[in-house]
């Protein structure tokens, strides 16, 4: 595997984790949203990841060549019921359908983007420091 070949996989780890943090952001934005397109309330939304394989470099076959979103799926859990008889959007017992989204959760999972984000970019770093390192010792 050359230098450009692990960078290509933590670059895939980078793309993987922006499109985990947008979703967050998303679920975050839509927090009181009560009324979609769709009908209903927002649907807290996740990233299916899947790792996948490529041709990389001069090898004669496929190898693994990172990550990526298989998927986004929406959160098929339970809304949450406020009664709340003055919103537009009650029922007839008074309740209103709010998103099945829980802020804290949505933080740590936002940590956990953050930390897998430098993770991944520590390590697209190294192999840039080490590439260098190589042209110095050649010079």
């Amino acid at each position: 595997m050359s230098v450009f070949d692990t960078m290509a996989v933590s670059a895939s780890g980078l793309t993987a984790q922006r499109a985990r943090l947008d979703l967050i952001a998303g679920n975050l934005a839509n927090l009181n949203t009560t009324r979609t397109p769709e009908g209903g309330p927002y649907r807290r939304r996740m990233p299916v990841f899947e790792t996948f394989e490529g041709w990389l470099g001069e090898r004669q076959g496929p190898v693994l060549a990172g990550v990526r979103v298989a998927a986004i799926i929406s959160d098929p859990g339970p809304s949450r019921m406020v009664h709340d008889p003055g919103h537009p959007d009650a029922n007839a017992e008074g309740y209103v359908a709010y998103p099945n989204i829980e802020p804290v959760m949505e933080m740590a999972d936002l940590i956990s983007c953050t930390r897998s984000y430098e993770a991944n970019l520590a390590c697209l770093n190294g192999t840039k420091r080490m590439a260098r390192l190589s042209l110095d010792i050649m010079v």
